[in-house]
């Protein structure tokens, strides 16, 4: 018969030891026994136990510091404190302290018994429990965090340290590296999982509406104030607020946000009235946010209690070896949304997707994959299928490394930019969104083509 578990009996009491050792062995118990308390600690430093049971009246460390010091070596360990009812206020407090429960002397073997096997089943549902969080963790962060190159098992490491607490996180990194995503990785593996993820897009925000839009108004606070409305943070509350492109707001803004930082309360515009809100604050910028403070444009008050942890984000470029990952996973994930069969990648295919610099990182790489699984007719993605006039035979250059490969790639980027401004009417935001890129990029090919066209006429 397989034991049902193990057991240490912790009990200067000689005769106390083998009356528990015979109840427990009869059922299948494995026993161990100790006279002391630094007897039962050599013995639990070298072996695991399932169930300990301690008594707290014995020569050498008190018992409460042997069940400190047990604990503290093996969390799981379930102790048991068995004692005479003349100290029950004892177990009770190291109930407290860290014990399963307390057994008060003298007990009858079915008593004993009965308690062990509750407190070993409830030991390997807790074991049970962790695997299975671990393992949701696992399968959360591989379904949102993809690759496995060193930059990328460094952010999975800040993510995992950074979301069990409720520390400030400033995530930086290029447009499109998925700055969102690591965020939204911390609120899902935090205590705060089952409460809102708000994001505020700070970039979007007018100076004017600010206050409004984070903390809400009450009706006739200002002229179109028809009625009262809850800001951000308050739909955040219990939950997470992401700040995204926090680097945006104003000086008067800054000051705003610092004193909710600071003071974890709103106070809606036009009211007095003040409200504690409990929210976890996480940033994000795709600029240099130390910079700008060394430049007076970001407070640096702000900025420290902002930067409790940072996570930076690499750029596509700089963890190359993930692609290969990134186009599995995002081919079929979008090949399921648009309910086509998932295409495979040619050779030539995926050594551009390795040599492209992707000026908008993984934002970009999925509209170019989205745009390869609408137009692909045949079973596997090749160079007519890429969005970058790859289908061009002068293209093959691009495609193997091979000569005029710069300027090549220069046209062909420039013609899908040009195609995308026209298709939303010149609106340079959209177009940048479309293209995976940000909107400072876009203004610099932009300008090089001006200065390209100048250059030609003259």
């Amino acid at each position: 018969m397989a034991a049902r578990g193990k057991v240490l009996v912790v009990d200067d009491d000689e005769s106390m030891r083998i009356a528990c050792a015979q109840a427990l062995e009869q059922i299948g118990f494995n026993l161990t026994l100790a006279a002391d308390g630094e007897q039962a600690l050599a013995i639990a430093s070298r072996e695991s136990f399932d169930v300990a049971l301690l008594d707290l009246r014995m020569p050498g460390p008190p018992g409460m510091e042997v069940l400190r010091r047990l604990k503290q070596d093996s969390p799981n360990l379930m102790v048991i404190i068995i004692t005479g009812y003349a100290t029950i206020d004892s177990a009770v407090e190291a109930v407290k302290s860290g014990a399963y429960n307390y057994l008060p002397k003298p007990f009858t073997p079915e008593a004993l018994t009965a308690i062990v096997s509750k407190a070993v089943t409830a030991r390997r549902r807790v074991l049970e429990h962790a695997c299975i969080s671990q393992e949701l963790e696992r399968k959360m962060l591989s379904e949102e965090i993809i690759g496995s190159s060193d930059a990328m098992r460094n952010v999975v490491r800040l993510i995992r340290k950074a979301a069990p607490g409720d520390s400030t996180v400033l995530i930086t990194g290029e447009t499109g590296v998925g700055k969102e995503v690591v965020a939204r990785a911390i609120h899902r593996l935090s205590r705060r999982s089952e409460k809102p993820f708000v994001t505020v897009d700070c970039g979007a925000l007018v100076e004017s509406l600010f206050e409004s839009e984070l903390f809400g108004h009450v009706k006739g606070a200002f002229s179109g104030a028809v009625e009262s409305t809850v800001g951000k943070i308050e739909l955040a509350n219990g939950g997470t607020l992401l700040l995204d492109e926090i680097a945006n707001i104003t000086p008067q803004m800054q000051a705003s946000l610092l004193r909710v930082v600071q003071e974890r309360e709103v106070c809606r515009v036009g009211s007095a009235q003040k409200k504690k809100v409990d929210v976890r604050i996480l940033s994000a910028t795709n600029r240099n946010l130390l910079a700008e403070v060394h430049e007076g444009k970001f407070r640096e008050d702000l900025y420290y209690r902002l930067n409790v942890i940072h996570i930076a984000v690499p750029a596509l470029r700089d963890r190359l070896e993930d692609i290969p990952a990134l186009v599995t996973y995002y081919l079929k994930k979008l090949a399921t949304e648009k309910q086509r069969p998932v295409p495979a990648v040619t050779e030539e295919a995926m050594r551009f997707f390795k040599r492209h610099e992707w000026p908008g990182n993984v934002r970009e790489l999925i509209n170019a994959l989205e745009y390869a699984v609408v137009t692909c007719e045949g079973s596997a993605i090749g160079s007519s299928d890429l969005p970058y006039g790859a289908n061009d035979p002068e293209s093959q250059g691009l495609l193997t490394g091979g000569a005029g490969q710069e300027g090549l790639l220069a046209r062909q980027e420039m013609n899908e930019i040009l195609k995308a401004l026209k298709q939303f009417r010149g609106n340079k935001t959209k177009t940048a969104e479309y293209l995976g890129i940000n909107r400072k990029t876009l203004r610099e090919k932009l300008r090089k083509v001006e200065e390209r066209e100048s250059g030609s006429s003259n």
